[in-house]
């Protein structure tokens, strides 16, 4: 009678699964193959030529080695430095261009170790050696007169003919760093702060490697190539270069395209001067195959701008995109816009739009872009709120909110994004970085940035939110600062970035489903499924296999025993050669608990925590998720590990049961072996397919 009263239990369980393994059907196909289209970016060009009339002030070249340069009459024009170098690998540090005490070209050795900033050994030699040539220059701060360097490079290896004769370009407009090689953009960087005229008195160049070079004030103009640069596939995409990535995302379905923004980062937040020098890059699709990148929606064009994350939103049928300007992060508060902007607030109970122009201090706080087709934007230039991260929506009754993060906190409310902005609950959220709302049916929810998440019911008051972390049930995946959107056919999307070595990453789009009681899930998206080879490989449990490519899919069938407590399984990736298992990564599952986590090989059973239990899922490396779906009757596991030499390491992304989703960045390890073993549940159609090159 037990055994029976035990069975008809499990059996009652896996009916109540049903309905969210219908949702989650979508696990049934395992790949795209390279016949099909695949979901791939078409990228803006990284060739740029310069334009208009410019005029060296000083050339070098054949037995002139060095001269004096005129007076510079206005710095915040900028300069030009143009030369031809016969590149070779270096034997030491070499200075092949200097303005002394300002500007200096050097072509060096780095670390092969070093990845701080610059990520050089992202491309290497085929001995194993980072050459690179670097131009740093020196910028008095605007702020206290100190000096700092400022460089940009690049590893030779990035070149065809590393070396070779090549045509360098260093620009400084003023606004920009810019260096290019043959014409391409290949490092650039947002000054704060000029160079000393004073010491801007002369040049040289050695001849052992530069055989002409040209100077000019103030800097040329550069403009970008119409024709494309290329495509790339969208999922774990970066953008170009050794050292860029993808911060913040937010999103926006509008009238059949899929408007997807995101903080370009260079060098791990350590951009101009380490205050981040962020800005927001556009890119969008209408049918999640074909993307395109579009120019810059929120540039920086001022030394003083540097951009916090926002929100996509439609006003007056026009896209706005909402963000804050981090200015405290250069100048002193009490140097900025905010002090008058709070004390308004204060005295008046309510936030004020304003013209900067009639406010002393530089710009800070929140403003807000327009655009009328979608692709171009404009600056509105106003500031509406002294709050640096600015989430706008419309809720689902019309009324424009605004969840206020770093520098102010709360719920608003305000008839136009130019209106008084009231707060309707200073209390609400109590956490997060960047939070953002969205509606799904009869459920409304806001994402705390990196670890937080509420919903309620969309007929309840603000007031009812509750805590889903609390009760274990969240979505946090490994990406950061995830963002959602409704798309076609009442899908909703969730995009965001994964944290490798510091703040910025690889681009993650998953697609939610929603179960009982308004619970979310993640599942990968069908249209993003990545190119795999159309030879599959079976594979065997209970012993170490040697992969055949270190970029792949696996995909694997799992019964559990509802009888016995559901049975676990643990997966190893391991290193080609045995290097320690430091470098292994091992992911479990425990069917009877309905938990799930990633950790190192070398940890024996340790159990990592989820992020109810302190965890930190939203740093990508090990941790734990419970409360699993479906993981009590038949599924499937999918798993997609995607090693990268510019990520010094593999992404591990997991789906299962089609109903949840994790991602790992394991550091330093390029898959070469792979082991499945199972306890008390069985384990079939194991099938390995190769990535596509």
């Amino acid at each position: 009678m037990e055994r029976k009263r035990l069975v008809m239990k499990k059996i009652k369980t896996i009916v109540a699964a049903l309905s969210a393994a219908m949702v989650c059907a979508g696990s049934a196909s395992c790949g795209r193959t390279a016949a099909k289209d695949m979901a791939s970016l078409t990228l803006l060009s990284d060739s740029w030529e310069s334009v208009g009339n410019w005029d060296p002030v000083s050339r070098l070249g054949g037995d002139i080695c060095s001269d004096s340069l005129p007076a510079v009459s206005d710095i915040k024009k900028g300069f030009t430095v143009t030369f031809r170098a016969r590149l070779a690998e270096p034997t030491r540090e070499r200075r092949i261009v200097e303005i002394p005490d300002v500007l200096e070209v050097n072509l060096r050795q780095h670390n092969p170790l070093d990845r701080d900033r610059q990520n050089y050994p992202s491309y290497k030699m085929p001995d194993g050696t980072v050459p690179v040539l670097e131009a740093s220059l020196r910028l008095v701060s605007p702020v206290d007169g100190s000096v700092a360097s400022m460089p940009v490079g690049i590893p030779l290896a990035m070149l065809d003919n590393p070396f070779g004769e090549h045509e360098i370009t260093l620009d400084f407009s003023g606004v920009r760093w810019t260096m290019y090689v043959d014409g391409k953009l290949v490092d650039n960087d947002f000054p704060f702060g000029y160079p000393d005229t004073a010491k801007i008195l002369s040049w040289n160049i050695d001849p052992g490697f530069v055989t002409e070079a040209a100077i000019g004030f103030p800097a040329s103009k550069f403009r970008r190539h119409s024709e494309n640069g290329g495509s790339e596939p969208i999922q774990y995409w970066t953008p170009s270069g050794h050292n860029a990535w993808v911060g913040d995302v937010v999103s926006l379905y509008h009238d059949g395209t899929y408007h997807l923004f995101y903080l370009y980062d260079r060098r791990g937040h350590q951009s101009k001067l380490g205050r981040g020098g962020h800005y927001f890059e556009h890119i969008s699709t209408r049918d999640f195959i074909h993307w395109t990148e579009h120019e810059a929606a929120v540039p920086i064009e001022e030394q003083w701008e540097t951009f916090g994350t926002g929100t996509p939103f439609i006003a007056d049928g026009r896209i706005c995109i909402s963000y804050g300007y981090h200015t405290t992060r250069l100048y002193p508060y009490e140097r900025t816009t905010l002090p008058q902007m709070f004390e308004s607030l204060k005295e008046n109970g309510h936030a004020d739009t304003f013209d900067p122009m009639v406010l002393d201090g530089v710009s800070a706080g929140s403003s807000y872009s327009v655009s009328d087709d979608g692709v171009h934007f404009t600056k509105s230039g106003l500031l509406f709120h002294p709050c640096e991260n600015p989430s706008i929506y419309i809720d689902p009754e019309g009324h424009m909110k605004m969840l206020a993060n770093y520098g102010a906190r709360g719920t608003w409310e305000a008839d136009s994004v130019n209106g008084q902005w009231s707060c309707t609950n200073e209390d609400f959220p109590t956490g997060g970085d960047c939070t953002f709302f969205f509606n799904w049916g009869d459920y409304d929810y806001i994402i705390g940035g990196f670890t937080n998440l509420w919903s309620k019911s969309s007929s309840a008051p603000d007031s009812t939110y509750t805590d889903v972390v609390a009760a274990g049930k969240d979505f946090y995946n490994g990406m950061c600062v995830p963002t959602v959107s409704q798309i076609s056919d009442g899908r909703y999307l969730m995009a965001g970035w994964m944290w490798l070595k510091a703040w910025g990453g690889p681009l993650v789009i998953h697609e939610l489903v929603q179960m009982e009681e308004g619970r979310i899930g993640t599942k990968w998206m069908d249209e993003l499924l990545p190119e795999v080879s159309d030879k599959a490989v079976g594979l065997s449990a209970d012993e170490v296999v040697t992969l055949p490519e270190s970029s792949f899919m696996l995909t694997f069938d799992v019964e559990p025993d509802v009888l016995a407590g559901g049975g676990s399984l643990q997966l190893q990736l391991l290193p080609e050669k045995s290097r320690g298992m430091q470098d292994g990564c091992e992911w479990r599952l425990d069917c009877g608990e309905a938990r799930a986590q990633y950790g190192g090989v070398d940890s024996g059973a340790r159990r990592e925590k989820s992020l109810r239990e302190g965890g930190e899922p939203q740093r990508g490396r090990d941790y734990a998720i419970e409360n699993l779906i479906g993981t009590d009757m038949p599924f499937t596991v999918r798993m997609v590990v995607k090693y990268s030499p510019k990520f010094d390491g593999a992404i591990v992304d997991t789906e299962i049961a089609g109903c949840r989703t994790m991602l790992s960045y394991r550091e330093k390890l390029e898959p070469g072996r792979i082991c499945l073993n199972a306890t008390g549940l069985k384990i079939s159609n194991i099938r390995l397919f190769p990535l596509a090159q």
